[in-house]
């Protein structure tokens, strides 16, 4: 299919730059108008939680239709060509490795400096006591709002980076069982911290990949069953396992 086929939002998407723009600034836009209302009705904890996933849910039955555009249920796929360079060959997959692993190591840096700043100080009060931060005179929702809409943005470039590696991105991507898994992720390499989340997506995708395989019935099952052990024998996952191990050593 040639560009001029596809609906005018498409528009300028065969030029890198512009897309590369977009996969950060379309999701960022997203959650910047949901976190205003959300937060600004003063909406919290399970029910933020309910909410967001119904959302999900209803925008993944909405790109399962062809109408809008983006393949329905096929998704996008035959992903040939990134800036000139053919895909699927051995240099584009190191390639796209190399360039997965530095996003990977600057967003991690990038969130350490955002957690030791003014902002991140603030954030981490308004996340232990937040009618105390109202009394000290700021606002938490923009703080909120801020730190939501930066997530989604840095999700976005994750996307950006998955979909040519996997070579398709359909509307299944949006469903709940990964935003549960992602949960995991950060429940069982630990809560709290930077460098937790990241244990927790490597140790639970090589599971993964095994089990998917060699017993694909039981993945699910183990995913959950992981989950449960973790949140009832060790709250703050392996990094804090770790953190008591070298308290107790020192």
């Amino acid at each position: 299919m040639q560009w001029t086929h596809f609906p005018w939002y498409w528009v300028g998407t065969e030029h890198f730059a512009w897309a590369l723009f977009l996969a950060v600034a379309a999701p960022g836009l997203l959650a910047f108008i949901f976190g205003f209302f959300a937060f600004r009705s003063r909406i919290k904890g399970v029910y933020f939680s309910i909410i967001t996933q119904a959302l999900t849910y209803a925008a993944m039955l909405l790109f399962f239709r062809n109408e809008t555009g983006f393949g329905g249920n096929n998704g996008l796929t035959d992903f040939k060509v990134l800036l000139g360079f053919p895909m699927g060959t051995a240099g584009m997959t190191v390639s796209l490795f190399v360039a997965s692993s530095l996003t990977l190591v600057l967003m991690f840096l990038f969130s350490r400096w955002l957690v030791r700043s003014k902002f991140g100080r603030v954030l981490t009060a308004v996340r232990d006591a937040e009618s105390r931060v109202m009394f000290c005179g700021y606002n938490p929702l923009w703080f909120k709002l801020g730190v939501w809409t930066i997530s989604a943005m840095m999700c976005g470039i994750a996307g950006a980076l998955y979909a040519p590696q996997v070579g398709i991105i359909n509307p299944s991507e949006m469903s709940t069982s990964n935003s549960i898994e992602i949960a995991i992720w950060t429940a069982i390499g630990g809560r709290g911290t930077l460098i937790g989340p990241i244990v927790g997506a490597v140790l639970v995708n090589v599971a993964k990949s095994w089990l998917t395989v060699a017993m694909p019935q039981v993945w699910l099952y183990v995913l959950g069953g992981l989950f449960i052990v973790v949140t009832l024998y060790a709250p703050y996952g392996i990094v804090g396992l770790l953190k008591q191990w070298r308290a107790r050593r020192g």
